[in-house]
């Protein structure tokens, strides 16, 4: 797809690492799989996962996590 940032790059299958912020909470995720722009590098994730790391912010806030790092597994 092109980016709708640069709007002159195609994005590519890559990986990134995701942080999260919330409510004194810092979610960290590697390896998370994204469309990367080969220009600007701006990332897009698909809306499944960005639903599921949201979930997962919104419980480490919940459970009192300050910061908590891991490496996406797909579910």
């Amino acid at each position: 797809m092109k980016c709708v940032i640069c709007e002159k790059g195609e994005t590519r299958r890559g990986k990134t690492t995701i942080t999260l912020e919330r409510d004194g909470a810092t979610l960290i995720v590697k390896g998370v799989p994204a469309e990367i722009c080969a220009n600007c590098g701006e990332e897009y994730m698909d809306e499944r996962i960005t639903k599921q790391f949201l979930k997962k912010a919104e419980k480490a806030v919940k459970d009192g996590v300050q910061i908590d790092i891991r490496e996406y597994i797909a579910a």
